[in-house]
């Protein structure tokens, strides 16, 4: 702990210098995960040559270091330097303000791109939505008290998920915006399956049934780094009325509109994760 504390209240120049060093060890040294990262890339992008997935992989290591930083940066930051590095667009405060005004509920749904981790704390210090982000305890129960510190540190409250729909219940008469980061690895039998970055994917249902149940606007959010240790936060409205939509459309309108992005600024998604490690044909065969 005293150790994550002083790189917390180290400046952003000396951070720079440390996270050039770590991407050198880890990218140059030991190669974390250059393996997973180049076959996802490759699956993900057949039209781009070795140089151009290997350049993606370079910058995807470089903001993955940055990333780390930022992280442990939680836990001194100010909230004025937090507002500063990572903002929203006008449109974006322009629609939580508005749907604030109205008295409305959301549901918010992002992927792991940009810095997902500094997002919230803009939001609970700027919006008048009660911020209740959905996570997974960590099995390390040290990181995961370490990780609850920093991410209710500015109001945000974290829900398990196990515990999702009972807590938006319990929740129902205040304001809230409820975020689902939903570009995670669901188990294969009870996912949706959709063509993802040219991939059969599994992706969570959860997220488009408690939409339907509440009937929450749904709001996408994207995360975009614009400059090292910047980011900015840009929102628009997927579905206003959930329970009038199809099955299985929330999903598809989510995916399409994350991968738009992720092939606009592809090296700020999470590329070390394993998101194509189940396959549908194989969980169809056993299905049967």
């Amino acid at each position: 702990m005293p150790f994550i504390y002083l790189l917390s209240i180290l400046p952003f120049g000396v951070l720079s210098i440390l996270s050039d060093g770590v991407f050198f060890v880890m990218y140059r040294v030991f190669g974390y995960r250059r393996q997973v990262v180049e076959t996802n890339l490759r699956n993900s992008f057949p039209e781009k040559g070795d140089a151009e997935i290997e350049q993606i992989s370079k910058e995807f290591f470089r903001h993955l270091c940055d990333l780390m930083l930022e992280t442990f940066k939680i836990l001194t930051i100010t909230p004025a330097s937090m507002k500063r590095h990572c903002r929203f667009t006008p449109e974006a405060k322009k629609l939580f303000d508005s749907l604030a005004a109205q008295d409305q509920s959301i549901i918010m749904v992002m992927g792991h791109q940009g810095n997902w981790e500094w997002a919230g704390h803009p939001y609970s210090l700027l919006c008048q939505h009660k911020l209740l982000v959905i996570y997974h305890p960590l099995s390390n129960k040290y990181f995961d008290r370490l990780m609850l510190k920093m991410r209710t540190r500015f109001g945000t409250k974290m829900i398990p998920m196990r515990d999702t729909f009972r807590e938006m219940v319990k929740h129902k008469s205040e304001l809230t915006n409820t975020v689902f980061i939903g570009d995670q690895t669901p188990a294969p039998q009870n996912a949706y399956w959709t063509t993802f970055l040219n991939q059969d994917t599994p992706v969570f249902k959860g997220t488009e049934t408690i939409a339907k149940k509440v009937n929450y606007p749904v709001v996408y959010a994207q995360i975009r780094k614009y400059k090292r240790w910047h980011y900015e936060m840009y929102a628009e409205v997927l579905v206003e009325e959930p329970r009038n939509t199809g099955e299985g459309e929330i999903t598809k309108l989510f995916t399409k509109r994350l991968e738009k992005d992720i092939i606009d600024q592809p090296e700020t998604w999470l590329w070390s994760h394993r998101r194509w490690k189940h396959k549908r044909a194989l969980v169809m065969d056993c299905e049967l």
